[in-house]
């Protein structure tokens, strides 16, 4: 029971002495992916909108809750050409050894074209990344504390990465309002077999801080929530893009402003309840915006969307998230609760 609270504070001491890390430079990137239809929709980052939800303990783990108990989630999204992702996840309580939720995550590139020195095609080959992970939470009156230890797989052509990782967050629930303050460490770990012939990587890592708020008369529940803390400026200038040219054909140098190194930190998402079988979710990620829109538009780039539609025992959750601006991804998430059919079987 206190294996929760020890990785938080590890994880904690870890992320206050680790070093900001450039993009583009950092092992196993796919696990900053949703993994769920309502993560997707309410923008992708988000610790405190748990709800009922399982598959938002993968955000936090300290969102595992007793509504969550038996249940199992499977989550499918398709992005670009060939590549897939598949999660599955299952929550469980125990008397003696308290709540937990098992869950694998999988994502396929498709298959390559092989060739040899000369140019010339010998086979194909396949991509694809893994992770399997086990969270456990404990709450104590209005708090939860909860972690996850998980192994990240990547494989090229047969030849894997491996990672070991862990994620701990806790969360402060009020009891009269609904009102939800959490906080996460991510992928918190170390490299412990890189590619063959490859430097050993550094880890996907954040920090994470946000709050979920829904007033008591009003359908909708909003959140905002910050990430990378650990780094104040996560502005990128590309140094090759082409500048503005002023009167004169100058060219002007672009520079960095203080609204946009702060809202870069920020995903704001809305979640409108209509009732417990039926809502709407909105989010915007301003650092995917910026970073993902094209010269001369942005589109919907960092918008999401989705809903959630509740029949019988069966939830079905859909999640539309603009990665750019040429269309969106889609996610779909179907869970049911396993108590559910083991109570129809007994009657």
């Amino acid at each position: 029971m206190k294996l929760a609270p020890l990785i938080l504070c590890t994880l904690l001491g870890f992320a206050l002495t680790a070093q900001a890390q450039v993009g583009g430079q950092r092992g196993f990137p796919f696990l900053e992916l949703p993994a769920s239809a309502k993560q997707a929709a309410l923008g992708g980052i988000n610790v405190t909108a748990g709800g009922h939800d399982v598959n938002m303990v993968t955000a936090n783990p300290a969102l595992l809750n007793e509504e969550m108990d038996g249940q199992v989630s499977l989550s499918y999204v398709g992005y670009l050409a060939d590549i897939k992702q598949s999660h599955a996840v299952y929550a469980f309580n125990s008397e003696k050894l308290g709540r937990w939720a098992a869950s694998i995550n999988y994502l396929s590139y498709g298959d390559f074209v092989q060739r040899d020195a000369t140019g010339a095609e010998i086979g194909t080959f396949n991509v694809n990344d893994y992770t399997l992970a086990l969270s456990h939470a404990r709450q104590v009156e209005a708090f939860t504390i909860g972690a996850t230890v998980k192994a990240a797989i990547s494989s090229i052509a047969g030849d894997q990465a491996v990672g070991v990782l862990a994620d701990a967050g806790a969360a402060f629930n009020h009891p009269e309002k609904d009102f939800t303050v959490g906080i996460a460490f991510k992928n918190v770990g170390y490299q412990v077999k890189p590619f063959d012939n490859a430097e050993r990587q550094q880890m996907p890592w954040d920090a994470q801080l946000g709050v979920s708020y829904k007033p008591e008369h009003m359908p909708v529940r909003l959140s905002l929530t910050a990430h990378r803390l650990y780094q104040f400026d996560i502005v990128y200038l590309d140094p090759d893009a082409p500048g503005k040219l002023d009167a004169n054909g100058n060219e002007i140098e672009e520079e960095k402003k203080l609204g946009d190194k702060i809202a870069r930190h920020f995903v704001a998402g809305a979640e409108f309840v209509f009732s417990k079988n039926f809502q709407l979710r909105a989010g915007y990620n301003h650092l995917r915006r910026k970073e993902l829109r094209l010269d001369s538009k942005a589109g919907g780039a960092g918008f999401s969307m989705g809903a959630m539609l509740r029949v019988r025992s069966f939830e079905l959750n859909y999640g539309s998230a603009f990665f750019h601006p040429s269309g969106a991804t889609h996610y779909i998430t179907i869970a049911t609760n396993t108590g559910t059919f083991l109570k129809k079987k007994s009657s």
